[in-house]
C-alpha cells in the first residue's frame, strides 16, 4: 500500500527534485551552447534555447568540416584531432584499469585470506595513504618519469596508477573477507595452490565488486587531467582531457570556440555518462556493503 502523502514527503521529494535540476542543469548548458552557432553566442548569452541550432560544432570536432564552414560559423581556427586522442584515453584508461584491478586485487587476497607476521600493521600503512593529497606526490613520481625516460610515452602515463591504491585494495579486501574459508579448504585439500584459488575462486565469486571496482577506476583514469599534461603533452600520446584544454588556448582568431569546446566536452564525457547511468546503482550498492555509509 501507498504511504500517505504529507507536508514532509512532499518537501522532500522538492528539494531531491531541485538537487537533480542543479546537477543536470551545467549538462543543459553545454549541451545548449554546442547546438548554436558560435557566432551568435554573444548576442543571445542570457537565452536558454540554442541560438541558431546547428551540429555544425560536433562536425568541426570530428574533423568533418571545411575551412568555409569553420569560418562561416564563427569557429576560431583551432583544431582538435578528437578520434587520435580518443584513441589514447580508451588505451591509457583500459591499461590501468585492468593493472589496478588485478593487482589491488591480489593484494586484497594477500591481507583478507593469506596469514603472515604483521599483515594487520602493513594493511593500516597502506590506508594511511588515503591522507595523504595526490598533488603531494606528484613531483616526486615526475622526477621519477623523467629520470626513467618516460616521458611523452603511454608507459610514463600509466606508472603511478597501474600498480594497486588504497582504495581499491580497502573496497575488495571487505569482500574477500566474507567468502567462506570452507571452500578454500575443500580446493587446497584437492591440491590447489594460492594462484588457483585466487583465479578460480575468489575473484568469480566475487565478480560484482570487480566489476564495479573497474568500472570505478575506469571513470578516474578518464578524467585524470594533472598527471597526463604533466608527462604526455606530446600529440602523440595525448588524452582527450588534456587535449580539450589545449584546443580551449588556441585561439588565432582572438575569441574561443565556445560551441566547438562544448561539443567535444560532450563527446568526450558520453561514454563515461552511459557507464554510469547503466551500471549506477551497482557501485552505489557495492560502495555501501563496504563499510561507507
Amino acid at each position: 500500500m501507498r504511504r500517505p502523502l504529507n507536508w514532509q514527503r512532499c518537501l522532500a521529494w522538492a528539494v531531491l527534485g531541485g538537487l537533480v535540476v542543479v546537477t543536470l542543469f551545467p549538462f543543459y548548458w553545454m549541451l545548449r551552447i554546442a547546438l548554436s552557432d558560435n557566432s551568435s553566442l554573444a548576442a543571445h548569452a542570457g537565452s536558454f534555447l540554442p541560438s541558431n541550432i546547428t551540429l555544425g560544432a560536433f562536425r568541426r570536432v570530428l574533423g568533418l568540416a571545411s575551412a568555409a564552414e569553420i569560418e562561416a560559423q564563427g569557429g576560431s581556427g583551432a583544431s582538435i584531432h578528437f578520434w587520435r586522442y580518443l584513441v589514447n584515453s580508451v588505451l591509457t584508461s583500459t591499461v590501468i584499469t585492468v593493472g589496478q584491478v588485478l593487482f589491488s586485487a591480489a593484494a586484497a587476497y594477500a591481507f583478507s585470506r593469506l596469514r603472515w607476521v604483521g599483515r594487520d600493521k602493513v594493511f593500516l600503512l597502506f590506508l594511511t595513504a588515503l591522507m595523504i593529497p595526490p598533488i603531494f606526490i606528484a613531483l616526486p613520481n615526475f622526477v621519477t618519469i623523467k629520470n626513467l625516460g618516460l616521458l611523452n610515452t603511454y608507459a610514463g602515463i600509466v606508472a603511478p596508477f597501474v600498480l594497486m591504491s588504497p582504495f581499491a585494495l580497502f573496497f575488495l579486501r571487505q569482500f574477500f573477507l566474507g567468502l567462506s574459508r570452507e571452500v578454500e579448504e575443500a580446493a587446497k585439500i584437492d591440491g590447489a595452490g594460492h594462484l588457483r584459488i585466487f583465479f578460480g575462486i575468489v575473484l568469480p565469486a566475487n565478480a560484482a565488486p570487480v566489476a564495479t571496482l573497474a568500472l570505478l577506476v575506469y571513470i578516474t583514469a578518464w578524467n585524470e587531467y594533472l598527471w597526463p599534461l604533466l608527462v604526455g603533452a606530446d600529440e602523440k600520446v595525448r588524452v582527450l582531457t588534456v587535449a580539450l584544454g589545449i584546443f580551449r588556448s588556441q585561439t588565432p582568431q582572438g575569441g574561443p570556440d565556445w560551441s566547438g569546446l562544448m561539443a567535444a566536452t560532450l563527446l568526450a564525457a558520453s561514454p563515461i555518462v552511459v557507464l554510469f547511468l547503466v551500471f549506477g546503482r551497482r557501485i552505489v550498492n557495492s560502495i555501501q556493503f563496504t563499510g561507507f555509509r
